[in-house]
């Protein structure tokens, strides 16, 4: 697992607190490496994950999946109040496109799948 070092997630971002760049790797939450480049930054980051990970590796702890190598199903499951609930199987059945806006402004519709596919297979 070592090896698969460079398929983790890495973030180089400057702190204006440290006054510094600080680099971290998102599967490592806890992990943060501070340098005065960004180049140092994530060269420090990335030999402190492969030291994690080989120290995890060593006694027998799980070792976690780098994101990039994940499988995803694309079911999205989110728990919602039972009123909030009610008004989505609403929408649901009267089969009317939302729109979801983003501070103010329009974002994106929510549809049916089924309209959805109909669609991508007309226009296809």
């Amino acid at each position: 697992m070592v090896k698969f070092i460079d398929r983790y997630t890495y973030r180089v971002t400057w702190s204006e607190e440290d006054y510094e760049y600080v680099a971290m790797c998102v599967e490592f939450a806890s992990l943060s490496w501070l340098a005065e480049t960004q180049e140092e930054a994530l060269s420090g980051i990335r030999v402190l994950v492969k030291e994690c990970v080989s120290d995890m590796e060593e006694n027998g702890e799980p070792v976690p999946e780098p994101m990039a190598t994940k499988k995803y199903s694309g079911k999205f499951m989110v728990r919602v109040p039972p009123e909030t609930h009610r008004h989505l199987a609403d929408l649901h059945l009267s089969k009317e496109p939302v729109l979801i806006t983003e501070h103010g402004q329009p974002s994106a519709y929510l549809v049916d799948v089924k309209d959805y596919e109909f669609m991508q297979r007309r226009m296809g």
